[in-house]
């Protein structure tokens, strides 16, 4: 293995490029020069680099279009661009066209070692991939994920690529899938693991609160605020910081978030003090962010900078073969919290439960358990102990015959069939208006008609 990292530099400002080659030879790695985005490109062809650092404007080819070139022959290659004009559609272009960071001028000589570094770490990281790949198993601590079907085996093999490295994660996946987990799972197999792993629901905080909750305020910042508070930022310094359901974090609250990720520094609300945080931010959501951006909803620049990495988490009905396992577990659990004396499952509860679709997922699953855990009187649980809806291959099981149906009213008949819709649904309105064939408007409106909390 090399000595020193081959750096890069592309600049057309001859005297920038010697500051550069100075500075950055000072700091024990191998200088390479270009004046222009061409000559960048003959040079990658002809020559491996650790990294390079690109200037955006060049009268030949500019910055952006060599990057795009560059990631064209070597997708791996960290590409840190320099810019001068500072601005949103700059950065956002070259983070699309896959650059790993940029910066502005005159550039802040201690951002650009710690961003190389970064970097030079990144690098290391994909190096290290077979080797993780193969240790998968008898390191990686897998915080309680179940599941050795060939997508979360993928996923989880991912993780343990990622988990090592600074980078910023988002994660994604339907409700209920384990995001959360994950997040987890990337936090305790890192060098943070010793640190703190700070969790914050986005959706569940109002705006005023939520900038209090992630930045910290003085006191007197605000009423009610009778001492200063420390925010999750500082909280998780050192450690990581999970930020969920990011997509119903408000434009006002996006570009603060934005700032910090960008500064690493925060300032309390109704403070003036700024404080540096080392923190690495993992983020989730289970809405579609690119949508979102279309209609206005949510930052391009601040998508792109947390979507370092990307994980994508496979709906329980995608995963099947992971049922059996996931039940086992959560009846194991289930069964020792309420002290019961439960050896297992039937044949028959086991295929209603591969056969349904579970829109709530892993969640759905795991409530599902213990509520026939719960509710059991034998040492196997049986399929009577699942209500939920039957596939169209499963014989229709009713609980009594039709005629018991006689002579009640049909409001009754109604409001009883979208109740116990909505109870096998595990409460999920949505689930239930598509099992009822309504609606979720209409099934509103019934729940009002009928005096049911909505």
């Amino acid at each position: 293995m090399k000595d020193k990292a081959t750096l890069l530099v592309v600049d057309d400002d001859s005297a920038h490029r010697t500051m550069l080659r100075t500075l950055l030879s000072g700091w024990g790695y191998d200088i390479r020069e270009a004046d222009d985005g061409s000559t960048a490109i003959e040079s990658v062809k002809q020559q491996a680099f650790d990294l390079i650092l690109m200037d955006i404007r060049m009268l030949k080819v500019s910055g952006i279009e060599a990057l795009g070139a560059i990631k064209s022959m070597n997708p791996a290659i960290p590409v840190v661009i320099m810019t001068a004009y500072s601005s949103v559609e700059t950065a956002v272009e070259a983070l699309k066209k896959g650059a790993y960071d940029y910066l502005t001028k005159p550039l802040d000589f201690e951002k650009l070692r710690i961003t190389i570094q970064r970097a030079m770490e990144h690098v290391s990281l994909k190096e290290e991939n077979r080797q993780l790949k193969e240790t998968l198993g008898r390191h990686f601590d897998r915080q309680n994920i179940i599941g050795n079907s060939p997508s979360m085996i993928r996923l989880l093999e991912t993780v343990a690529q990622v988990a090592p490295a600074e980078a910023t994660v988002m994660i994604t996946g339907e409700s209920g899938t384990g995001k959360e987990l994950i997040a987890g799972a990337i936090h305790f197999n890192s060098p943070r693991k010793h640190g703190p792993f700070v969790k914050i629901n986005c959706a569940a905080i109002t705006e005023t609160l939520l900038e209090s909750e992630l930045f910290g305020h003085e006191k007197g910042a605000f009423t009610g605020a009778d001492r200063r508070k420390e925010g999750k930022f500082v909280q998780a310094h050192n450690g990581s910081l999970f930020l969920d359901e990011i997509s119903e974090m408000s434009l006002t609250m996006q570009v603060k978030l934005l700032r910090v990720l960008q500064e690493r520094e925060i300032t309390r609300v109704g403070g003036e003090e700024v404080i540096a945080v080392n923190v690495r931010v993992i983020a989730a959501t289970n809405r579609n962010l690119k949508e979102l951006i279309a209609e206005g909803k949510f930052r391009e620049d601040l998508y792109y900078r947390l979507n370092v990495v990307s994980l994508d988490i496979p709906p329980l009905r995608k995963r099947k073969e992971d049922i059996p396992l996931l039940m086992e577990h959560f009846l194991r659990r289930f069964a020792e919290q309420n002290r019961k004396n439960i050896k297992g499952i039937t044949p028959q509860a086991m295929d209603r439960l591969l056969r349904y679709d579970w829109p709530g997922n892993v969640r759905e699953l795991m409530n599902a358990v213990e509520r026939a855990v719960v509710l059991a009187r034998s040492e196997y649980l049986d399929r009577e102990l699942f209500p939920i809806a039957s596939s169209p291959e499963e014989e229709p099981q009713h609980d009594g015959p039709l005629e018991m149906l006689a002579d009640v009213p049909l409001d009754e008949v109604e409001k009883t069939t979208i109740l116990k819709t909505l109870e096998s649904a595990s409460g999920n309105k949505s689930e239930a208006a598509r099992r009822l064939g309504i609606t979720r408007k209409t099934l509103h409106k019934k729940l009002k008609k009928y005096g049911v909390m909505s």
